[in-house]
């Protein structure tokens, strides 16, 4: 699909490789359509990284996207250069000016520490509740989805003893929800957190509908009843490496993890990982982008404030 994009943005040369077709400024202003207006909020330490893995899954779809990379202004980022963030990145501010036919908040590795405690979390309330109002649709994954569930919701995280890490199989709860269409009973979601939702407190919550859980992980998607709101407490968007790449990290970090769970062949780290969740991954973002973004946003963006 034409994901438009600027052209030198060091994701554009991964995209490319792997077939995925991308736009330029240049390219898109000759086809004469309005493009949808997502907004990535980019919490993650390694972000290009995450940048890379979100643009692939939004590819898949023929509809053309505007992305805006959006970085929080009161955060000092130690994995990504000051240079990339200034070259592609906007900040909230920037944020307030516009409106959005979707935004993605993603995780982030603070799940331990209380919200308030995030040097960022003022600022992050503010997007949410701008993002009310002004976006059409909003995708919450992990830590943002517990951001999300806390800060709109009143809903509370629960810390475990034991990190959540591995591929998990959730139960697919409501066959009809669009979000799900395609989904088998159960599908694998890539976690790696210290924290989960309670499914019954979703539950119990009048504005939410939970759609699909895990026995041991909790909650793995629910959303808001007038569908402007999806959380994913997991990451269907990770590479087949990226829990290796954590695993291997935390050891060398002395951490003594255990090891991921249903990921490693045979369970041994020796042998490699290999993915199991890309397709539901794909359809998880073609359905929010297709039934929750696309067919249902305004033509006129400034109309979102009227819905």
């Amino acid at each position: 699909m034409p994901i438009k994009i600027d052209s030198d943005l060091p994701a554009k040369s991964t995209l490319e490789k792997e077939n995925i077709f991308v736009m330029t400024e240049e390219r898109a202003l000759t086809q004469e359509i309005r493009p949808l207006k997502i907004a990535i909020v980019n919490l993650m330490p390694t972000k290009e990284v995450t940048e890379t893995q979100l643009l692939r899954l939004l590819s898949n779809t023929p509809l053309q996207i505007e992305i805006s990379l959006v970085r929080m202004k009161g955060h000092i980022s130690k994995n990504t250069s000051e240079e990339h963030l200034d070259r592609f990145y906007i900040s909230s501010e920037e944020v307030f000016k516009n409106k959005y036919d979707g935004m993605i908040i993603t995780g982030a590795p603070v799940e331990q520490l209380p919200f308030e405690q995030v040097d960022y979390w003022d600022e992050l309330c503010k997007i949410m509740d701008y993002a009310k109002k002004h976006v059409h649709c909003t995708l919450y994954i992990c830590w943002g989805a517990m951001a999300g569930l806390y800060h709109l919701h009143g809903i509370n995280k629960n810390i475990v003893e034991k990190k959540f890490s591995g591929i998990y199989k959730s139960h697919r709860l409501d066959n009809y929800d669009p979000l799900t269409r395609g989904f088998d009973d159960y599908f694998p979601v890539p976690t790696s957190r210290y924290t989960t939702i309670l499914s019954a407190d979703v539950m119990k919550n009048p504005d939410l509908i939970l759609l699909a859980d895990n026995k041991e992980t909790g909650v793995t998607i629910a959303k808001s009843k007038d569908n402007r709101s999806i959380f994913m407490t997991g990451h269907l968007e990770y590479d087949s490496d990226t829990l290796a790449k954590e695993y291997y990290r935390d050891l060398n970090k002395g951490i003594n993890p255990e090891i991921p769970g249903n990921y490693f062949e045979d369970d041994d780290p020796e042998k490699g990982a290999y993915s199991t969740w890309r397709s539901s991954a794909h359809l998880f973002y073609s359905n929010w982008l297709n039934y929750y973004v696309y067919q249902t946003t305004p033509y006129a963006l400034d109309d979102i404030e009227k819905e």
